[in-house]
């Protein structure tokens, strides 16, 4: 006979259902509802301690989550994504995809979900969406689908794939062992890849057509036309122009690039040509073509400083005002590098005078006027000079230039402390920490600069999931769920009773942990297949399975949570998609596995 739940039981239950359907409603933002939860459970636990505990352990309890490893393993993977953009690290496998969504979005979409499901059949999820994760937010940037599109089919494929194998997940490692010690067999690495793979297989419609028409396009609107900066390219000695008509290569060019010479024959080494397009499309037509939109020897002399003085490049937009002593000249003539040594990458003209005479000298040089913006390049302390001096308004807007001297270093910091994690030496918590800590030594991380990479509201939300999970588990809730599920399955057919389990162990993970459904959900159904007669092996494989299909909430699994910030997320955007492909699964792994074991 079932007995009712204790009162610290009944009020964990509260407090998690309530949260939940704060988070639903989303009238208050998640950070707020992360503070009162753990406010709540905080004062709670010290007025109405545990049993068996003091009320100072309530307030660590409540707390501990800021101090969690798995907090710690979160903020240091962000670090080391953060990494991997400011050094460009990942640049050749963005560019790669680019290449495929600019071929047909659809078709990029579709490659890089199998391609984040096969990597994280063999490497933790965590790190595989770490490396992904940058390039997505970076091809959105470049005109690709939206972020906010992508990201969330990206995770669950990571997550489906990460369900195939007993290393793909440390929850997966987790639920094998406590199933040996319980007595049974142990669980080979590939045994149940066949069946994730259908799984997959049929789930696959849904991530790639689906999931993304019912997500929201949370890109921040550009109001302003981009603007538009008219150079002169330096055609470099291994440049794909040389001997090349520019008709051939239009082709290969981004389209906010135009020509804006009519020339005639094959174009000839270090040859000057008029171009204009915008500061990306200037950036790309650089890497492309392989040219250079200032003198060499000033970019080089800008790279020489930055890496004697350790600091980072910026590009920013200045606008000539009335009293410049620049209006009139050309930048040959302005000595503007030899002065201050800045590089103007190009010279933006307004609308209304574009029509103006003699805006261009005889060698193609534009004439500065009033009112012009220029693209320059330099050491932070070098621009504010030529701000001050030439009377420039800086815009806002500055950018740093990637570090790519360190991009190589940052991806072997990167590659190691995924491997160490992928191979057991070392936990992710250990690896991911020390790959930040190798970011901040080494400088591909400026220290400065890390609140770029966290996020308060994924540190608030991480704190109050892991308090929950420990008040769920601690004040018997999930102990309590546990024994009523068992004794409504004895009347069930077989595939109902791993669907049960199965769901069973989807809701503890989706709203404690994942490390908590693994703990309560193996014993119980080591305990129900003794008491139904049937074989352990399935019923532990629908515990691992469900303990993988954290999709409906952000707070069910730490990827879950590295994606909210980046794709703007609601709470609601992971119910809206999450549920029907918690369904899904769960109904196809269930049949799938009384297939597989003939029940």
């Amino acid at each position: 006979m079932l007995g009712l739940p204790s009162y610290h039981a009944i009020a964990a239950m509260a407090v998690t259902l309530a949260m939940f359907v704060a988070f639903a409603r989303g009238r208050l933002s998640v950070e707020i509802v992360s503070l009162l939860t753990i406010a709540v459970i905080a004062v709670g636990l010290y007025f109405f301690p545990l049993e068996g505990t003091v009320p100072t352990d309530g307030l660590q309890l409540a707390f501990g989550g800021f101090g969690h490893y798995a907090l710690i393993t979160i903020c240091s993977l962000m670090i080391m994504g953060r990494g991997l953009v400011v050094t460009g690290a990942l640049e050749p496998a963005a560019h790669f995809l680019e290449r495929v969504f600019k071929l047909n979005l659809q078709l990029g979409l579709l490659v890089s979900l199998l391609i984040a499901f096969f990597l994280s059949m063999g490497v933790n999820d965590t790190p595989v969406l770490v490396l992904l994760l940058p390039i997505f937010v970076a091809l959105a940037a470049r005109g690709a689908m939206p972020a906010s599109k992508t990201l969330i089919p990206l995770n669950a494929a990571v997550l489906i794939g990460g369900m195939a194998t007993t290393i793909g997940t440390s929850t997966n490692i987790l639920v094998v062992s406590i199933a040996v010690d319980l007595g049974m067999a142990p669980i080979g690495v590939f045994q149940f890849t066949p069946i994730v793979l259908v799984a997959g297989l049929i789930a696959l419609p849904y991530l790639w057509l689906v999931m993304p028409r019912l997500l929201p396009d949370n890109s921040v609107e550009d109001l302003h036309e981009k603007r538009r900066f008219h150079t002169l390219l330096r055609v470099g000695s291994d440049s794909i122009l040389l001997g090349a008509d520019i008709k051939s290569i239009l082709p290969r060019l981004p389209k906010d690039m135009l020509f804006l010479d009519r020339q005639a024959g094959p174009i000839q080494p270090q040859q000057r040509m008029r171009i204009s397009g915008t500061h990306e499309a200037l950036e790309d037509a650089v890497r492309l073509l392989k040219g250079e939109l200032a003198p060499v020897w000033v970019l080089d002399r800008i790279r020489r400083e930055s890496a004697s003085k350790q600091q980072d490049i910026n590009v920013v937009e200045m606008t000539v005002t009335a009293d410049s002593r620049l209006a009139g000249r050309t930048l040959p003539t302005s000595g503007i590098a030899d002065l201050y040594g800045v590089a103007v990458l190009g010279i933006h003209r307004p609308e209304r005078m574009l029509g103006e005479r003699d805006q261009f000298t005889e060698s193609g040089d534009l004439r500065i006027a009033e009112g012009d913006v220029l693209l320059v390049m330099g050491l932070p302390a070098d621009l504010q000079a030529f701000a001050r001096a030439d009377s420039l308004l800086m815009l806002e807007g500055v950018r740093e230039l990637p570090r790519k001297s360190r991009a190589l270093l940052a991806g072997v910091i990167m590659g190691v402390s995924i491997f160490v994690a992928s191979i057991g030496f070392l936990p992710i918590a250990i690896s991911a920490l020390a790959g930040a800590i190798l970011m901040f030594v080494t400088g591909c991380v400026k220290f400065d600069r890390v609140g770029r990479a966290l996020s308060a509201q994924v540190i608030v939300l991480v704190a109050a999931s892991i308090a929950i999970g420990r008040i769920i588990l601690e004040s018997g809730a999930a102990a309590w769920l546990g024994e009523a599920l068992s004794l409504g399955l004895q009347h069930l057919p077989p595939a109902a009773v791993l669907a049960a389990i199965m769901l069973f162990v989807t809701l503890l993970t989706n709203f404690a942990s994942n490390a908590t459904a693994a703990t309560v959900g193996t014993p119980i159904a080591f305990s129900i297949a003794a008491q139904l007669g049937m074989p352990p092996e399935p019923l532990i494989l629908a515990v691992l399975f469900g303990c993988n299909l954290c999709y409906a909430t952000p707070i069910a699994y730490q990827t879950n949570m590295l994606i909210m910030a980046e794709g703007n997320y609601v709470f609601a955007d992971y119910i809206r998609t999450g549920v029907p492909l918690v369904l899904l699964m769960a109904s196809t792994l269930s049949l799938l596995l009384a297939i597989t074991y003939g029940m």
